[in-house]
């Protein structure tokens, strides 16, 4: 026959001791893990910055070059360890790192200049896993090897360099579209800003380009069709070209050109009003006039208006949205 125990509050407290310190062990051991990491990634960090300063600051060709080198490998290397797509990387200056807003990949990019006239660019895709491994697409710069830059859709192989300082989401028709805004310094004459757009085919593989962009032509605009839009002005011009989110308007300089001649970019300079692009179903639908103005004067000076007369007040200027 069996005997029921009596009730033991003893084993009642010795058991919640147990259970409490189990999973403060296992919170402490988690924390502990976690700031591991946290200190490596930082000890990597602090030597790709100063691999990243050498890329754009070294004396000479052969300088910059070595510290890309060590940077790429170094920034694989680290990559390589558990959980490194959270990590932001925000300390390397000269090489822009950036978040898609779905948080499905993060792109990093980067300019490597031999001389005024020649550019490279690199770049790489790292993608969000479920288990933290890495998963790395590199990025190849076929633009010193291309006469039609907007030609076609492309690779990761046959990419269209820029160091990319914005990127956006759509979604049209189940699908995800991210748009991505890059810089290129190009040569000594001009310089590029890029449009283009990014999608994934069914193997998880990068494209770039497509058929999404309508308006009409003109000499400063690449001829149509385009595959990815070409933003091309004189050195130092300062043309401005950002998403705005207010007006949900990709928002660029209207171009003017100096001598008369639009269809030669080196002489393209800003005239002080803007255009733009809309998304509408899955385009990038130009918009001849955007009413917005830049109150820098240095970057797009305004245009000049009549004095109003005497008996009447002058109304004050209106400013717009100064983001790049």
């Amino acid at each position: 026959m069996l005997t029921k125990r009596p009730f033991s509050w003893l084993r009642v407290v010795f058991f919640w001791i147990f259970f409490g310190t189990l999973f403060c062990t296992t919170t402490v051991n988690a924390q502990t893990s976690k700031e591991s990491e946290q200190a490596s990634f930082q000890s990597m960090e602090n030597i790709l910055r100063e691999q990243a300063f050498q890329i754009i600051n070294g004396p000479e060709w052969s300088d910059r070059l070595q510290a890309d080198s060590i940077f790429t490998r170094t920034l694989v290397r680290t990559l390589r360890g558990k959980n490194s797509f959270r990590y932001a990387f925000d300390s390397l200056g000269t090489v822009s790192v950036l978040y898609a807003p779905d948080s499905s990949f993060k792109i990093f990019s980067w300019q490597l200049m031999k001389d005024p006239s020649y550019y490279r660019y690199k770049a790489a895709i790292q993608y969000n896993t479920p288990d933290g491994s890495l998963r790395l697409t590199p990025l190849f710069d076929a633009s010193p090897f291309t006469e039609q830059p907007c030609d076609s859709v492309r690779t990761a192989n046959q990419w269209i360099g820029a160091l990319y300082y914005n990127i956006l989401q759509h979604t049209y028709q189940g699908r995800s579209y991210y748009t991505l805004l890059g810089y290129d310094e190009n040569d000594e004459l001009t310089t590029r800003k890029w449009i283009d757009v990014l999608t994934f085919n069914e193997q998880g593989q990068p494209l770039f380009g497509g058929l999404f962009f309508e308006y009409l032509p003109d000499d400063k605009k690449p001829p149509l069709p385009v595959y990815r839009f070409l933003f091309e002005y004189k050195k130092n011009a300062g043309a401005r070209m950002n998403y705005d989110p207010d007006l949900q308007l990709i928002t660029f300089a209207s171009l003017v050109s100096e001598k008369g001649n639009p269809a030669v970019h080196a002489t393209l300079v800003p005239e002080g009003g803007y255009e733009g692009f809309k998304w509408v179903n899955g385009k990038w639908v130009h918009v001849a006039l955007v009413e917005e103005l830049d109150p820098n004067p240095q970057i797009n000076p305004p245009k000049e208006t009549p004095a109003p007369a005497k008996s009447a007040p002058v109304p004050p200027k209106k400013k717009g949205n100064t983001k790049q």
